[in-house]
Order: C-alpha cells, then sequence, then structure tokens
C-alpha cells in the first residue's frame, strides 16, 4: 500500500467508479503505464475491482471494493495527520 500513486488512486475512485481515462483525469501526472500497474496491484489485493464490460469494444470499469472503501477511513486521518506534519509541497521544511 505504501507505493506512490496508491493512495491518489485510492482517493480518485472515491468519488464513484470510473474507466482508465477517468482515473488517469482525477490523478494529474501519472503515465498509464504506471496507472495500469498500480491498478494491476490495488485488484489484486483487492482494494479495487475490475469490470470487464462486454462488447464489440470491451471497456474496463474500476471501482473500490468493500475493503477498499473501508480503507478511505485511515486513508483519510493520514491526510490529516500528512496536512499537520508535513511542509506543503514546494515549502522549505522547519527547522527545529
Amino acid at each position: 500500500m505504501g507505493r506512490r500513486w496508491n493512495g491518489l488512486i485510492l482517493a480518485a475512485l472515491a468519488t464513484g467508479p470510473a474507466h482508465f481515462a477517468q482515473v488517469r483525469e482525477r490523478v494529474p501526472g501519472i503515465s498509464d503505464r504506471m496507472l495500469a500497474q498500480r491498478l494491476q496491484e490495488l485488484t489484486a489485493v483487492d482494494l479495487v475491482a475490475r469490470n470487464v464490460q462486454p462488447g464489440p469494444s470491451s471497456r474496463t470499469r474500476y471501482a473500490l471494493s468493500p475493503h477498499g472503501n473501508a480503507f478511505l477511513i485511515p486513508l483519510a486521518a493520514l491526510l490529516v495527520w500528512a496536512e499537520d506534519h508535513l511542509p506543503a509541497s514546494g515549502s522549505p521544511a522547519e527547522g527545529p
């Protein structure tokens, strides 16, 4: 879970199920390759559910699994902690 992008991907799916391109739009800066890899990993550990919609041009839709929804609680707590204890992006760290 501690890999880069995972928290942002889960947060992006917290707003609702999405196709690959929609997840990519919700997570600025991630490459297609990295997103595909992370979605595969998150699916393997049952935080994300993958649903392939059949048809001539099949589409894959991603959503949080029940475990993924449950993980949003500690993820929100971690975000609150980070806002209180980590410097803002681009800001110098506070010294002692």
